[in-house]
Protein backbone atom coordinates (compact mmCIF):
# COMPACT_ATOMS: atom_id res chain seq x y z
CA UNK A 1 0.00 0.00 0.00
CA UNK A 2 1.89 3.39 -1.21
CA UNK A 3 0.75 6.31 0.28
CA UNK A 4 1.34 9.42 0.84
CA UNK A 5 0.27 12.02 2.94
CA UNK A 6 0.49 15.53 2.28
CA UNK A 7 -1.02 18.86 2.75
CA UNK A 8 -4.50 19.30 0.67
CA UNK A 9 -4.51 21.45 -2.74
CA UNK A 10 -6.70 22.88 -4.51
CA UNK A 11 -7.34 19.93 -6.89
CA UNK A 12 -8.21 17.92 -3.47
CA UNK A 13 -11.26 20.05 -2.65
CA UNK A 14 -13.85 17.55 -5.15
CA UNK A 15 -12.40 14.02 -3.46
CA UNK A 16 -12.11 15.43 -0.20
CA UNK A 17 -16.31 16.52 -0.45
CA UNK A 18 -16.83 13.06 -2.21
CA UNK A 19 -14.77 11.07 0.76
CA UNK A 20 -16.63 12.71 3.16
CA UNK A 21 -19.92 13.31 2.08
CA UNK A 22 -20.12 9.66 1.15
CA UNK A 23 -19.95 9.38 5.18
CA UNK A 24 -22.48 12.27 6.04
CA UNK A 25 -25.22 10.20 3.88
CA UNK A 26 -24.93 7.93 6.61
CA UNK A 27 -25.17 10.04 8.92
CA UNK A 28 -21.61 9.08 10.33
CA UNK A 29 -20.31 13.00 10.09
CA UNK A 30 -21.24 16.29 8.75
CA UNK A 31 -21.65 17.57 5.50
CA UNK A 32 -19.20 19.37 3.79
CA UNK A 33 -19.40 22.04 0.50
CA UNK A 34 -16.60 22.58 -1.70
CA UNK A 35 -16.92 26.35 -0.28
CA UNK A 36 -16.27 25.13 3.22
CA UNK A 37 -13.26 22.75 2.10
CA UNK A 38 -11.96 25.26 0.13
CA UNK A 39 -12.31 27.80 3.20
CA UNK A 40 -10.12 25.31 5.64
CA UNK A 41 -7.86 23.78 3.11
CA UNK A 42 -4.72 25.29 4.32
CA UNK A 43 -5.36 23.05 7.30
CA UNK A 44 -6.22 20.02 5.44
CA UNK A 45 -4.33 16.60 5.24
CA UNK A 46 -5.08 14.07 2.75
CA UNK A 47 -3.57 10.50 2.49
CA UNK A 48 -2.82 9.55 -1.47
CA UNK A 49 -3.11 6.21 -2.92
CA UNK A 50 -2.39 5.54 -6.74
CA UNK A 51 -6.16 5.50 -6.74
CA UNK A 52 -6.50 8.87 -5.65
CA UNK A 53 -7.45 10.50 -2.14
CA UNK A 54 -8.03 7.68 0.16
CA UNK A 55 -8.23 9.49 3.43
CA UNK A 56 -8.70 12.90 4.93
CA UNK A 57 -9.00 15.52 8.18
CA UNK A 58 -8.45 18.50 9.38
CA UNK A 59 -8.03 21.49 12.18
CA UNK A 60 -10.58 23.94 12.54
CA UNK A 61 -8.69 26.25 15.33
CA UNK A 62 -11.58 26.96 18.14
CA UNK A 63 -9.35 29.14 20.46
CA UNK A 64 -5.54 30.51 20.74
CA UNK A 65 -4.64 26.63 22.54
CA UNK A 66 -7.40 24.58 21.24
CA UNK A 67 -8.23 23.45 17.66
CA UNK A 68 -10.90 20.58 16.38
CA UNK A 69 -10.07 17.73 14.58
CA UNK A 70 -12.82 17.13 12.32
CA UNK A 71 -13.92 15.21 8.66
CA UNK A 72 -11.83 12.40 9.52
CA UNK A 73 -12.20 9.85 6.80
CA UNK A 74 -10.75 7.04 5.30
CA UNK A 75 -12.21 5.15 2.02
CA UNK A 76 -13.48 1.85 2.85
CA UNK A 77 -10.78 -0.43 0.73
CA UNK A 78 -8.08 1.11 3.96
CA UNK A 79 -10.27 0.97 6.83
CA UNK A 80 -8.40 -1.26 9.08
CA UNK A 81 -5.43 -0.42 7.71
CA UNK A 82 -3.73 1.67 10.41
CA UNK A 83 -4.44 5.22 8.01
CA UNK A 84 -6.83 7.03 10.53
CA UNK A 85 -4.27 6.98 12.86
CA UNK A 86 -1.80 7.83 10.77
CA UNK A 87 -3.80 11.05 9.90
CA UNK A 88 -4.86 11.65 13.54
CA UNK A 89 -0.72 12.02 14.43
CA UNK A 90 0.23 14.16 11.32
CA UNK A 91 -3.00 16.49 12.36
CA UNK A 92 -1.68 16.14 16.09
CA UNK A 93 1.91 16.93 15.26
CA UNK A 94 0.69 20.01 12.73
CA UNK A 95 -1.16 21.53 15.88
CA UNK A 96 1.76 21.02 17.87
CA UNK A 97 4.11 22.46 14.93
CA UNK A 98 1.81 25.49 15.34
CA UNK A 99 2.17 26.21 19.07
CA UNK A 100 -1.37 24.44 20.02
CA UNK A 101 -1.72 22.91 22.97
CA UNK A 102 -4.58 20.92 22.69
CA UNK A 103 -7.08 19.19 19.64
CA UNK A 104 -10.30 17.92 20.47
CA UNK A 105 -12.78 15.74 18.68
CA UNK A 106 -17.03 15.34 18.73
CA UNK A 107 -17.06 11.27 17.75
CA UNK A 108 -19.68 8.56 17.16
CA UNK A 109 -16.36 6.51 18.06
CA UNK A 110 -14.57 7.65 20.95
CA UNK A 111 -12.77 4.15 21.53
CA UNK A 112 -10.99 4.75 18.25
CA UNK A 113 -9.60 8.17 19.23
CA UNK A 114 -8.62 6.84 23.06
CA UNK A 115 -6.06 4.50 21.49
CA UNK A 116 -4.53 7.59 20.34
CA UNK A 117 -4.79 9.81 23.51
CA UNK A 118 -7.57 10.93 23.52
CA UNK A 119 -9.59 11.18 26.40
CA UNK A 120 -13.29 11.56 27.42
CA UNK A 121 -14.27 14.72 28.45
CA UNK A 122 -17.69 16.94 28.81
CA UNK A 123 -18.87 18.30 25.97
CA UNK A 124 -19.00 22.30 27.71
CA UNK A 125 -15.37 21.70 28.74
CA UNK A 126 -14.73 22.27 24.74
CA UNK A 127 -16.89 25.80 24.91
CA UNK A 128 -15.77 27.37 21.76
CA UNK A 129 -16.67 24.85 19.96
CA UNK A 130 -20.38 24.41 22.10
CA UNK A 131 -20.43 28.16 21.24
CA UNK A 132 -18.95 29.00 18.16
CA UNK A 133 -20.73 26.14 16.02
CA UNK A 134 -23.16 23.49 17.63
CA UNK A 135 -25.32 25.43 18.37
CA UNK A 136 -26.33 26.04 14.71
CA UNK A 137 -26.09 22.26 14.12
CA UNK A 138 -29.70 20.90 13.58
CA UNK A 139 -28.40 18.00 15.95
CA UNK A 140 -27.72 19.95 18.77
CA UNK A 141 -30.46 19.48 20.96
CA UNK A 142 -29.94 15.46 20.27
CA UNK A 143 -26.47 15.52 19.28
CA UNK A 144 -25.52 11.55 20.06
CA UNK A 145 -21.11 12.63 19.62
CA UNK A 146 -18.89 12.04 22.39
CA UNK A 147 -16.37 15.08 22.80
CA UNK A 148 -12.95 13.74 23.29
CA UNK A 149 -9.78 15.99 24.31
CA UNK A 150 -5.69 15.52 23.58
CA UNK A 151 -3.07 17.51 25.49
CA UNK A 152 -0.06 17.96 23.13
CA UNK A 153 3.11 18.50 24.24
CA UNK A 154 4.58 21.34 22.94
CA UNK A 155 7.43 20.97 20.07
CA UNK A 156 10.95 19.65 20.90
CA UNK A 157 12.95 21.54 18.33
Amino acid sequence: MALTIRPATETDIQPICDLVNGFAERNLMLHRTPAQVRHALRDFLVAEAPEGVVGCGYLAHLSADLVELRSLAVAAAYQGSGLGGLLVERLVDMARDRGIGQVCALTLAPEFFARHGFERVDRWSISPKIWGECVYCPKFHVCDEIAVLRLIDPPSH
